[in-house]
């Protein structure tokens, strides 16, 4: 009898060393998928709103053509003047092919100026994605390394700023643009910016 209370505890702290690891691997998980899944990720704050943006200047998507002619990089001058709007895209992104269209519907409104970064692409690539959906922008940039989409705060693919007119980050958002969130928070904040004198 004595020989196996020795063994009962041992097998009782191997299973206690077993299941305290377990147990706090699915607290951890629950907190992370509690915490990633409840937010919207359009939401994500960026430090950038209400500050200048970034000094940017890219060269244009190589043999990228409207109307016949080049469509030209993009400068710091983009942002000066008219409100702005910055779509940071690559052929390569899903979400990017499933906004395409909205981005072209709002190319429509001539009281904005659409600006588009094209975010570690070829080239031909983005030409390609381009001639698939049509050209919503006056003006492309080609970011390979990714570096000016950095400056600006970009965690991926496709992600779409409003630039007041004083030049100005307004808004973020996060994410393919939907009809719903073109509704509910990207067109309110370009009317807004409008509005602004």
């Amino acid at each position: 009898m004595t020989a196996a209370a020795p063994q009962t505890a041992s097998a009782r702290r191997r299973g206690i060393v077993v299941l305290v690891p377990l147990a706090l691997f699915l607290a951890l998980a629950a907190l992370f998928f509690f915490r990633l899944g409840s937010g919207d990720p359009s939401r994500i704050p960026s430090a950038l709103i209400g500050r200048p943006a970034p000094e940017t200047a890219l060269p244009p998507v190589e043999g990228l053509v409207r109307d016949g002619k080049p469509v030209p990089g993009v400068t710091h001058a983009d942002f000066q003047g008219a409100v702005t709007v910055v779509n940071v895209w690559a052929s390569w992104c899903v979400p990017c092919h499933d906004e395409a269209p909205i981005l072209m519907k709002m190319a429509e409104d001539k009281r904005i100026r659409m600006v588009g970064i094209n975010y570690k692409d070829q080239p031909e690539n983005a030409r390609r994605f381009i001639g698939r959906y049509g050209n919503p922008f006056v003006a492309v940039g080609a970011d390979p390394k990714g570096r000016a989409s950095i400056d600006w705060g970009v965690y991926g693919v496709p992600e779409t700023f409003v630039v007041g007119r004083d030049g100005r980050i307004a808004y973020k958002l996060v994410g393919p643009i939907s009809e719903a969130n073109l509704a509910g928070a990207l067109q309110p904040a370009i009317e807004q910016a409008l509005a602004a004198r």
